[in-house]
C-alpha cells in the first residue's frame, strides 16, 4: 500500500463531507434546488403511502436478517432512512407502518426510528413498540415470522431493504397472496434476482441508497446525492484527461 492512501484517503473523506454540508444548508437548496433523474419505483411507493392513508392500510418494512456488525448491513440501515420517512409520510394513516427484522439490533433500532417518526409528526399516542418486531433468528423462520405478522394487519404495500437469501422468495409470496404492492432491493445477487421475478419494482445498485433523498427526507440525504454525482462528474475529467495526455505522449 503506497503511503499517500490514507492521506488521498483523508482528503476525499473531508471533501465529501464538507460538501454534503454545503449542499446540506438551506441558502444553497433554496438557490440550487436539487434535481435527480425520475425513479419510478419512488413515485409508485409515495403512491402506495398516499393508497394506505387513504383507506387505513398499513406499510410493512421488512430490513432482512444481518447484524450491526455484518459488512451487508448498509442495505438495512438505507431501510431504516426509508422507514423514518414512511412513518412521516403515513403518520395520518389509521395503521401506522410495522417493520420487521431477523435480528435484534435492527428490531431495537427499527423500534427507536418508529418512535422518532411518531415524536415528529406528534402522533405517539398512536405508537405501539410491537409494530418492529424481530420475527426469527434464522432465515426461514425470520421469513415465515414475517408473513404471519402481515396476514392481519391490514397490510397494502411490502418494501424489502436489506439482505435477503432464498427466504426473499417466501416473503414476496406472501406479500402477493395479499394482494399487495411490492418493492424491494438488497445487496444479495440471490435476493435481486428473486426480486426481479416477483417483485412489482426492484431497486438496482444505488437506487436502494437513493430511495430516502427521492422521498423527500433529511436534506442531508439529498445533498449526499448531488455530491455523489459531482465526484463522478470529476472521477470522468480525470479519466478522460489521463487518456488525452496519454495519446498525446505527455504521460
Amino acid at each position: 500500500m503506497s503511503p499517500y492512501e490514507p492521506l488521498i484517503g483523508a482528503v476525499v473523506f473531508l471533501v465529501f463531507s464538507g460538501l454534503v454540508l454545503l449542499f446540506s444548508s438551506k441558502k444553497i437548496r433554496t438557490k440550487f434546488p436539487p434535481v435527480f433523474r425520475k425513479l419510478s419505483a419512488a413515485q409508485k411507493l409515495r403512491r402506495a403511502i398516499g393508497l394506505a392513508v387513504e383507506d387505513g392500510s398499513r406499510i410493512h418494512v421488512s430490513l432482512g436478517n444481518s447484524s450491526m456488525i455484518d459488512p451487508a448491513n448498509a442495505s438495512a440501515l438505507a431501510g431504516l432512512s426509508t422507514l423514518s420517512r414512511i412513518g412521516q409520510l403515513a403518520s395520518t394513516s389509521d395503521l401506522p407502518p410495522m417493520c420487521t427484522s431477523g435480528s435484534g439490533d435492527l428490531q431495537i433500532l427499527s423500534q427507536d426510528v418508529l418512535r422518532g417518526s411518531a415524536s415528529d409528526t406528534h402522533t405517539l399516542s398512536q405508537f405501539d413498540p410491537v409494530l418492529a418486531r424481530m420475527t426469527g433468528v434464522t432465515p426461514f423462520s425470520y421469513a415465515l415470522g414475517a408473513i404471519e405478522s402481515s396476514q392481519d394487519s391490514g397490510t397494502s404495500a411490502y418494501v424489502l431493504m436489506g439482505d435477503f437469501g432464498p427466504e426473499a422468495g417466501l416473503l414476496l409470496d406472501g406479500a402477493e397472496n395479499q394482494g399487495a404492492y411490492k418493492l424491494a432491493g438488497s445487496n444479495s445477487l440471490i435476493a435481486q434476482s428473486i426480486f426481479f421475478a416477483v417483485a412489482d419494482d426492484t431497486l438496482i445498485g444505488e437506487e436502494m441508497f437513493a430511495m430516502p433523498a427521492y422521498l423527500g427526507s433529511q436534506a442531508v440525504h439529498q445533498a449526499s446525492l448531488r455530491v455523489q454525482d459531482i465526484l463522478r462528474f470529476l472521477i470522468v475529467l480525470i479519466l478522460l484527461g489521463a487518456v488525452v495526455s496519454s495519446l498525446a505522449g505527455w504521460l
